[in-house]
């Protein structure tokens, strides 16, 4: 991946950290975006300390504008978009689909799938200037099956295989891939919403008999983003521990 830009949002913990440090691991200049700001300073600091090459974009994924600047600021960093990796989130407001507020739903499907639209929009827009490239979106198991309290989360990874799909298909002869991962439950910040009873039950989904981690999740979207993967297009590719076979 030397000579390549990689850009990650959500990149201040969790997956996207993980994933922004492999990119750097396998050579590519990285792009981190993240509203935690000292946190994400710090991971571009860690690959810069590393020797690797990074730089830092504060940014509201579910906003249009701050998306397209994030793109612009990645192409006059680094001269280029190569690989972009849609993966911000919350998992948003828990509730039955007829106790959702609407506030709730709004916020979750604009956290959540309006922002891997609008990240895609601007990031197709650099990669088509430069001859292709590859877009990795983090969908979830929650992207092919339903989860008792979350219809807004559940909806919105849902929509995001569609959006790869259509957006694969569209883009394909212009050298463009795109791609959706399913994690499953990950030891990450966001299950920090969890008392310790609902992660052991959490846990009994997967069949492997515990969390995933977020580096196993980094793994496939780093090889999803690279040349390795060059016949891989509008695909969907879970990785939950045997969650969804059971």
């Amino acid at each position: 991946m030397k000579d390549k830009t990689a850009l990650v949002t959500g990149a201040a913990s969790g997956i996207g950290k993980a994933t922004a440090l492999l990119f750097a691991k396998e050579g590519a200049s990285v792009i981190i975006s993240d509203l935690q700001e000292a946190a994400g300073e710090a991971v571009a600091a860690d690959i810069r300390s590393a020797g690797g090459k990074s730089a830092f974009f504060k940014a509201d994924v579910s906003v249009p504008e701050q998306m397209e600047s994030l793109v612009n600021f990645s192409v006059t960093t680094f001269g280029r978009l190569d690989m972009a990796v849609n993966n911000a989130g919350i998992s948003g407001e828990m509730n039955a689909a007829a106790d959702m507020s609407i506030e709730g739903w709004n916020k979750v499907i604009a956290v959540n799938l309006n922002s891997v639209f609008y990240g895609m929009k601007y990031q197709l827009q650099a990669m088509l200037k430069t001859g292709g490239g590859s877009i990795v979106n983090v969908g979830s198991i929650l992207s092919s099956v339903g989860f008792a309290g979350a219809a807004g989360y559940t909806a919105a990874k849902h929509g995001i295989i569609g959006l790869t799909q259509t957006a694969a298909v569209e883009y394909a002869a212009q050298n463009i891939r795109i791609n959706t991962v399913g994690p499953g439950f990950i030891d990450t910040p966001l299950l920090g919403l969890l008392s310790e009873e609902m992660k052991k039950q959490v846990i009994t989904l997967h069949p492997v008999g515990r969390l995933g981690k977020s580096v196993e999740v980094a793994e496939l979207i780093v090889w999803l983003a690279s040349d390795k993967a060059a016949f891989v297009t509008g695909s969907y590719y879970p990785v939950d521990g045997g969650y969804l076979a059971r």
